[in-house]
């Protein structure tokens, strides 16, 4: 088994030896078995947090490198139009706490995210179109992650509780 322990950023496909094609469930771990695009049998032995980036690289023990590839999965992607109602929609989408793809192509910004009834029932609401689809899902990190700070969501929330309570059923 090639044992992956480092993380490289990204990397172009010219530079690895081989590729590993993960859906975001799997890419948010840092311990996992798993088989790569050529049939090798891989480890990953990661730090924790970061989740795995379409692109991204991972060195072996042997020095080898595996380029990570985002697999395509059931997702919803929902299109509306540009400004206030693109904004709109992610800020509500965003408010249930759940991961949100954000993406622009030929066809306009659009907000994509996991097969879920009631987020697509909002979006819907909302004014957007639905497409629901096999494509990759690569979340935007947080910005304390993007920004090198690993903050999770383990912080107390005194200093905005009344304005803001956890219901754990959104």
């Amino acid at each position: 088994m090639l044992k992956l322990t480092e993380r490289l950023g990204p990397i172009a496909a010219d530079q690895a030896t081989d590729t590993l094609t993960l859906p975001y469930e799997q890419r948010v771990l840092g311990r996992l078995k798993a088989t790569s695009d050529t049939g090798r049998e891989l480890g990953l032995f990661l730090d924790r947090g970061p989740v795995l980036r379409d692109g991204e690289g991972l060195r072996a023990e042997s020095g080898e490198t595996v380029r990570v590839r985002a697999a395509d999965e059931p997702v919803v992607t929902a299109r509306i139009g540009a400004g206030l109602p693109l904004a709109r929609l992610a800020y509500h989408l965003g408010n249930r706490h759940v991961q949100l793809a954000l993406g622009e192509d030929a066809r306009g910004g659009h907000v994509r995210f996991p097969p879920d009834h009631v987020l697509e029932a909002l979006a819907e609401r909302l004014g957007a179109t639905l497409e629901r689809h096999q494509a990759p899902f690569d979340p935007e990190p947080g910005a304390y992650q993007q920004a090198g700070h690993a903050h999770g969501h383990s912080h107390g929330h005194d200093h905005h509780h009344q304005a803001h309570d956890h219901d754990p059923a959104h």
